[in-house]
């Protein structure tokens, strides 16, 4: 059986890692490059790093960061925010990124997926979806979530893996920053209907969450930010009591 990941989120603006709840009352959280060598050395599975203001700042992603924190991380370091082009997808790559994320211009641009999968590998592509729910379904946000895009989450998510995706990083806006654990039917939904891996992301507020996004919501990773960022939970910890859980764990 594959081995599930549990996977520490950057969320950067301004060069600092912040959180919020729901996407918006933003607070510091701390330095990106100390607090990606203190995941890379506490057992992390992988590392996401995602610029949350680039795509509606209309700039590009803060490479220098990206450099920076690549040259602490031993683990596979996902990299977000801001890239529009095949040129973003190379120059992350050099920069030590080993998969790129990209939400907003995917949406805009679906080709990009297609390009970037051909080009580099659909292991290099994750696709990052911001969800809130609408009723009885859920809707496609970008911009960082400040935008509504009228597209529905599972039609979107079954285009993005025919176009190459490698992965998928679902988020749930309504869950975010909330710690009332992850949207399971809306992860299960996803996670039974793809052929690729889904991270799950918004809600982690203990541990049983964390099992319970595994065995109900099927999900391949878990993603979580300020437990981990505010000491509330570390990752050795977690990962005892998901083995203890009879979830299979990499242990380092």
């Amino acid at each position: 059986m594959l081995t599930k990941r549990i996977i520490p989120c950057l969320d950067v603006d301004d060069g600092r890692v912040v959180k919020g709840v729901n996407f918006v009352n933003i607070v510091d959280a701390g330095d990106p490059v100390e607090l990606a060598k203190i995941y890379n050395n506490e057992g992390a599975d992988e590392l996401v790093f995602l610029d949350i203001t680039a795509s509606s700042d209309n700039r590009k992603i803060m490479i220098d960061i990206v450099k920076k924190v690549a040259k602490k991380v031993f683990i596979p370091f996902t990299v977000g925010g801001g890239i529009r082009t095949i040129e973003d997808i190379k120059n992350n790559l050099i920069a030590g990124a080993d998969k790129i994320a990209i939400n907003t211009s995917a949406v805009k641009n679906p080709q990009l997926i297609k390009r970037g999968a051909s080009m580099f590998g659909s292991q290099c592509i994750v696709v990052a979806i911001d969800a809130k729910k609408q009723g009885n379904s859920w809707e496609v946000f970008i911009n960082g979530g400040r935008t509504a895009t009228r597209i529905n989450v599972y039609d979107w998510v079954q285009k993005v893996v025919q176009l190459g995706a490698g992965e998928i990083l679902l988020t749930s806006m309504d869950r975010d920053g909330t710690k009332d654990g992850y949207d399971i039917e809306l992860t299960k939904k996803i996670s039974e209907n793809v052929s690729v891996p889904v991270i799950a992301s918004g809600g982690a507020g203990s541990l049983q969450d964390f099992a319970q996004i595994f065995n109900d919501g099927k999900a391949d990773g878990a993603l979580a930010a300020s437990l981990f960022h505010y000491d509330e939970l570390k990752i050795a910890d977690l990962k005892q009591y998901l083995l203890q859980s009879q979830i299979p764990m990499r242990i380092t």
